[in-house]
């Protein structure tokens, strides 16, 4: 559980280090219309970590109904390392997200760091108060869909692993808008 809280703290540390000081529309800014800004990389984050929330809660009150597929361990057990592979932080492969965790194409209004970072909390939160459906090995299935299981365990890891994936994504982003303005924005 420490190793899980010790990466949500490092990563939210990292987001507000880099791009701390940037101001809305450097936040907002784009390399390309396939590519996502900063900010919109922190609201896909919280749009996924948030639609596990009830999910948590329901299996904290014991009604969350699992798919026939949860039975199979070997099922779970594939599901959950295909499923945190394919977040992996390399990159290597591009993903396309599945459409209710896709993030606004509006500009993000100001103070989207600040927001991340209460939404971190609330996510630390989480996974504190669900130490014993971890020691029960509760399995859950993905927000998206229904059929995809793996162990919760295994949807903290995916949490925790995506949001590095996403940090990279956005330092990325942030060394095409450095080349693009000609200035370094000093971290």
């Amino acid at each position: 559980m420490k190793n899980w809280i010790d990466q949500i703290d490092n990563t939210t540390g990292e987001f507000q280090k880099l791009f701390g000081t940037l101001k809305s529309e450097e936040l907002n800014w784009r390399p390309s219309q396939d590519t996502w800004s900063i900010a919109q990389n922190i609201d896909h984050l919280m749009a996924i970590n948030q639609t596990y929330f009830p999910a948590l809660n329901e299996l904290r009150s014991g009604s969350y109904k699992l798919p026939f597929l949860a039975k199979s361990g070997f099922i779970v057990s594939f599901l959950g390392k295909m499923i945190l592979n394919g977040v992996s932080p390399d990159r290597k492969k591009k993903m396309k997200t599945f459409p209710i965790w896709e993030p606004t194409q509006d500009p993000i209004a100001n103070g989207i760091l600040e927001r991340f970072s209460e939404h971190q909390h609330q996510l630390k939160r989480e996974i504190e108060a669900s130490a014993d459906l971890i020691e029960t090995k509760a399995i859950i299935s993905s927000p998206a869909n229904r059929n995809i299981v793996y162990r919760l365990e295994t949807a903290f890891d995916i949490i925790v692993t995506h949001e590095r994936r996403h940090l990279e994504q956005s330092k990325e982003v942030l060394t095409l808008l450095e080349k693009s303005t000609g200035r370094k924005t000093g971290n």
